[in-house]
C-alpha cells in the first residue's frame, strides 16, 4: 500500500547542501596539504610503498579480483531491487551523478597533468607497475563512489546490510589499487571525495520527490493510535505560504463518534523549510537558544509532544495532545483535540477588548510560571474560542526550562503583537495588570526588531514605510507654505511603534533599564565590513603582485614621500569642510574628520559607501533623514561642479604653457567625447533616462531648499566651497609630490589635469575605489605628459598607496570606534 504520492516541487534538503559543502572543503583541504606539506606527503607515500612491497603477489591479485567483482555486482543488485519496486527515477539520478563524477574526475586529471602544481602532481601520481604514471584521479572509482553515495541518500539508508556491502566494495577496490601500486593515498582520497561531493551536489540540485502522505496512509496511521476517521479537510489556505517554516500541515479529521480532531502532519518539506533562517539566527544572535537547524523527524515529534504535555501541566490553555505517531520514515502525525474559534488576526481592531487582552496575558503568565517559553507569540497562534477563552497553539518552536532571556523575549514579543492591533497604551496597560510592572520593565531592553519574529518585523517595516511616506508628504506641505495651524494635523508622530512602547513603559516604571540588550553576535554591518576588507585585500594583492616594493621604497626620496603623506592626510580635513559647509546644523568638526577617515574603509564603487556613511553620520547627529540626504546631495553636486570648473581652468593653464602635451592628448579628447556620448545616450533613451533619474533624484531632490537655507549663512557656504577647493588641491599636490619623489617633475597645472581626468574615469569604473581605471588613466596620462613609463607607474602606485590603500587600516579603526559609539 503506498504511503504517499509525489506532489508539488521537489524538496531540496539542507543536509545534502551541507554535505556537499563539507565535501568541497575536504577536497580543498586534501589538495592544500598536498601542495603545502610536500615533505609530509612524500613521507606518507614512501611508508605506503614500503608496506605494499612486503605484501605477497597472490594477496594483491586476490584482493583486486574480489574488489573488481564487488564494485560491479553490489551497485547493480541495488539498481535491480529499485527497478523491481518501480523506483527507476532514483536509479536514473544515481547514474547521472556517476556520469558527472566521471566528468569531474577527468577534468581534474587534465588539470593536474597540465597546469597543476608540481607538488600536487607528485602527491597524486607515481610510476605505475607496468610503466608510465598512475592516474591522478581514478575515472572509474569516482563514478562508483558517487553512485553508492547517492543510493545511500536516496533509500539504501534503511537497508544497512546492502549499504555496508556497497561501501565495503568501494573501500576494498581503493585498498586494492593502493596495495598494487596503481594509486597514491592522496589520489584515492581525492577520488572518493570527488564522487561523494558530486553525489551530494546532485542530490541537492535535483532534489527529492516531495512525498505527501495520502489520505489512505493518514487514515491508517490514525487507526493505529485508536481513532476511526471518516473524512479529512485541509485547514491550510490554498497556495498560502506559512510565516513559520517549521509549522506542519494542518487538517480537520471527522471521526465516527465524538468531536472532530485537529491533525498536524510533519514531513520532509517542513524539516527543510527555514533551514537557512535558523542557521543565520544561530550565528547572528547570542544568548538565544535556537532549535538546531538539522533535526530528525523523530526529534521534532518528541519536542512538540513534550512541549504540549508541559504546557498542559502548567495550567495553560492549549489544545490537548491526544496522540503522536510516525506514518512512515518520512512523515509523522500529531493529533490534538479540536478547538473551534478564530485567531486574533481574524478579529477586527474594535473587537479586541481589554478582557481579551487580559486573558491573553494570563495564558502567557501560566507558561512563564513553569519556565516555558513559547517563542512565537504572534496573532495567528492566539486562538479565541466561542466562549471568549484564549488558547495558545503551535508550541513546536518553544523551550522548556527556559532562561530569563527567553521569557523576557516572549513578553517583548507579545507587547509588540498586541500594540500593533490596539496601540502601545492598551498593550502595556494589560501587561501591567496581569504580569506586573516588573516583568514589563524587564522586557524593555529587548524591544528591538532583531529579537522579534519575522511576521512582526515585516509589520514594523510596513509601518515605518507608511510613516516615512507621511513625513515626506508633511515636508512637502511645509515647503509649499501651508497654514501653520494645519501643520499639527498633517504631521504624524516622529517615533516608531517600539519607541512608543518604550516610552509607555518608562512612564509607568521610570527606573526601568533603557539601554537595549546586546543580542547580535554578528551584525550585517560587520559582514559588510568583513566583505569590504576581503575585497580591499584582494585588490591590493592583485595590484602589488608584480611590483618590487623594496626597489620602490629604495628609489623614492623620503622627504617628498612625507610631503605626499601630509597632503593625503589633509584631504580628510578638506572632506569634512566640504560636507559641513552644506549642513546648517552644528556638527562636531573633528568627529566629522574621523567619519571621513572611516569612509575610506568602505571600499565601494563610485564612493557609494562614503555617501551612505555621511548620510547615516548626519542622522546620528540629530539631522532629520530628508535633510541629511539633501546636505550630502548638495555637497556631492557642488563637488561635481567644482571638479568640472577646475578641469576647465587647469586645462586652460596647461594649454597656455609651452612643451606640455596633456591638453592636446588624444586620450583626454577621447575620454571627454566618450563622456559626452554617454550623457547623450542616457538622455536619448527613455528607459535609461528614467533609470538614472530614479537613482539620482532622491539624492538631489532637496538640494535647492537646502541651498536656500545655507544662503542665510555665508560662512557655511564659504567653508564648503573652500573645502572642495582644498580637497582637490591636496590630492593634486599629493600626486605631484609622488612624482617628485622619483626625481621627476611636471608643471602643477599638467598634474592637475591628469588627476581630474583620472578621478572622473575612476568614478565611472565599477570596481571598489575605481581600482584599475584610475591607475590606468593616471599612468597613461603621465606618460603622455612626458614621464618615463616606469616612473609614471611608480608615481601612481605611491600616490594610490598613500590615498587609497594606506588609509584602509586607520579607516577600519575609525569605523569601529564610531560604530561602537553608535555615531554611524
Amino acid at each position: 500500500m503506498p504511503v504517499g504520492t509525489p506532489t508539488g516541487p521537489r524538496v531540496r534538503r539542507p543536509q545534502d547542501l551541507m554535505r556537499f559543502l563539507l565535501g568541497a572543503v575536504g577536497l580543498a583541504l586534501v589538495l592544500g596539504i598536498a601542495w603545502f606539506a610536500q615533505s609530509t606527503t612524500s613521507g606518507v607515500e614512501q611508508d605506503v610503498s614500503h608496506g605494499s612491497a612486503s605484501a605477497s603477489g597472490l594477496l594483491i591479485d586476490l584482493t583486486g579480483f574480489v574488489a573488481s567483482c564487488a564494485v560491479l555486482v553490489v551497485p547493480a543488485a541495488f539498481a535491480v531491487e529499485r527497478l523491481v519496486r518501480r523506483d527507476g527515477l532514483r536509479v536514473a539520478v544515481a547514474v547521472l551523478a556517476a556520469v558527472l563524477a566521471n566528468g569531474v574526475a577527468q577534468l581534474t586529471t587534465v588539470w593536474v597533468a597540465g597546469s597543476g602544481s608540481p607538488a600536487i602532481r607528485e602527491a597524486l601520481t607515481q610510476p605505475a607497475p607496468g610503466g608510465g604514471t598512475t592516474a591522478a584521479v581514478h575515472g572509474y572509482l569516482a563514478p562508483v563512489a558517487a553512485y553508492v553515495t547517492y543510493m545511500t541518500a536516496a533509500g539504501m539508508g534503511r537497508k544497512p546490510r546492502l549499504r555496508a556491502a556497497a561501501w565495503a566494495a568501494v573501500l576494498l577496490e581503493a585498498f586494492a589499487l593502493l596495495l598494487g601500486g596503481y594509486g597514491t593515498l592522496f589520489s584515492l582520497l581525492v577520488t572518493l571525495l570527488i564522487g561523494a561531493t558530486v553525489a551530494w551536489g546532485t542530490a541537492y540540485a535535483i532534489g527529492s520527490p516531495h512525498v505527501v502522505p495520502s489520505g489512505t496512509a493518514l487514515f491508517a496511521g490514525l487507526r493505529r493510535v485508536g481513532f476511526a476517521p471518516v473524512a479529512v479537510q485541509s485547514l491550510d489556505s490554498a497556495g498560502a505560504e506559512s510565516t513559520d517554516p517549521g509549522q506542519g500541515r494542518r487538517c480537520l479529521v471527522i471521526v465516527e463518534s465524538g468531536p472532530p480532531l485537529d491533525v498536524t502532519v510533519i514531513d520532509r518539506q517542513q524539516q527543510a523549510n527555514g533551514f537557512f533562517h535558523r542557521a543565520w539566527r544561530r550565528l547572528q544572535l547570542r544568548g538565544i537558544t535556537e532549535r538546531r537547524s538539522l533535526v530528525s523527524l523523530r526529534e521534532a515529534l518528541a519536542q512538540e509532544a513534550l512541549l504540549a504535555y508541559a504546557a498542559t501541566a502548567a495550567g495553560a490553555r492549549v489544545p490537548a495532545l491526544l496522540a503522536a505517531s510516525e506514518l512512515d520514515p518520512d512523515a509523522a502525525v500529531l493529533v490534538y483535540e479540536h478547538v473551534g474559534g478564530r485567531t486574533l488576526d481574524a478579529f477586527a481592531d474594535d473587537e479586541i477588548t481589554d478582557d481579551l487582552l487580559d486573558a491573553t496575558w494570563e495564558q502567557v503568565r501560566a507558561l512563564q510560571t513553569r519556565r516555558i517559553a513559547h517563542r512565537r507569540l504572534t496573532g495567528d497562534v492566539l486562538l479565541v474560542d466561542d466562549d471568549g477563552r484564549v488558547h495558545l497553539t503551535d508550541l513546536h518552536g518553544g523551550e522548556i526550562a527556559a532562561g530569563d532571556l527567553l521569557l523576557r523575549l516572549d513578553a517583548a514579543q507579545l507587547l509588540t503583537t498586541l500594540a500593533l492591533r490596539v496601540g502601545p497604551e492598551r498593550s502595556v496597560a494589560a501587561a501591567v495588570r496581569v504580569v506586573g510592572p516588573d516583568t514589563v520593565a524587564d522586557s524593555l531592553p529587548l524591544l528591538q526588531p532583531v529579537a522579534l519574529s519575522r511576521p512582526t518585523r515585516a509589520a514594523l517595516r510596513r509601518l515605518a514605510k507608511e510613516r516615512a511616506q507621511r513625513l515626506r508628504e508633511a515636508e512637502r506641505l511645509r515647503e509649499a507654505e501651508r497654514p501653520r495651524e494645519a501643520e499639527p494635523e498633517q504631521r504624524p508622530p516622529d517615533d516608531d511603534l517600539l519607541t512608543r512602547i518604550r516610552e509607555e513603559i518608562l512612564r509607568i516604571r521610570p527606573q526601568a533599564p533603557v539601554a537595549p540588550a546586546r543580542l547580535e553576535r554578528l551584525r550585517p554591518r560587520t559582514l559588510i565590513a568583513l566583505v569590504a576588507g576581503c575585497l580591499a585585500g584582494y585588490y591590493l594583492l592583485s595590484q602589488l603582485a608584480d611590483v618590487d616594493l623594496g626597489a620602490l621604497v629604495r628609489e623614492a626620496h623620503g622627504s617628498w614621500a612625507l610631503v605626499a603623506l601630509a597632503c593625503s592626510a589633509l584631504t580628510y580635513v578638506a572632506a569634512a569642510m566640504s560636507l559641513l559647509g552644506f549642513v546648517p546644523e552644528d556638527v562636531p568638526f573633528w568627529r566629522t574628520v574621523l567619519a571621513q577617515l572611516a569612509a575610506s574603509f568602505l571600499v565601494t564603487p563610485a564612493a557609494v559607501g562614503g555617501i551612505a556613511l555621511n548620510t547615516r553620520y548626519l542622522q546620528r547627529h540629530q539631522v532629520r533623514p530628508g535633510l541629511a540626504v539633501s546636505s550630502v546631495g548638495a555637497s556631492q553636486l557642488a563637488t561635481g561642479v567644482g571638479h568640472v570648473l577646475l578641469l576647465l581652468g587647469f586645462g586652460y593653464l596647461t594649454g597656455a604653457q609651452d612643451g606640455v602635451t596633456v591638453s592636446d592628448s588624444r586620450s583626454v579628447l577621447i575620454i571627454v567625447v566618450a563622456a559626452g556620448a554617454l550623457v547623450g545616450v542616457i538622455a536619448a533613451v527613455p528607459r535609461l533616462r528614467r533609470l538614472v533619474l530614479r537613482r539620482v533624484r532622491p539624492l538631489f531632490a532637496g538640494v535647492l531648499p537646502r541651498m536656500l537655507d545655507l544662503a542665510q549663512r555665508p560662512s557655511k557656504l564659504l567653508t564648503g566651497v573652500g573645502g572642495i577647493l582644498l580637497l582637490n588641491l591636496a590630492f593634486i599636490a599629493c600626486l605631484d609630490a609622488s612624482i617628485r619623489a622619483f626625481g621627476h617633475s611636471l608643471s602643477f597645472p599638467a598634474v592637475a589635469v591628469v588627476f581630474l581626468v583620472g578621478t572622473a574615469v575612476g568614478s565611472a569604473t565599477p570596481t571598489p575605489g575605481g581600482v584599475g581605471g584610475i591607475e590606468t588613466v593616471l599612468s597613461t596620462a603621465l606618460t603622455l605628459a612626458g614621464l618615463p613609463s616606469q616612473v609614471a607607474f611608480s608615481s601612481v602606485l605611491l600616490y594610490r598607496l598613500l590615498t587609497f590603500w594606506l588609509p584602509v587600516l586607520p579607516g577600519w579603526a575609525a569605523f569601529t570606534h564610531l560604530s561602537r559609539r553608535r555615531l554611524i
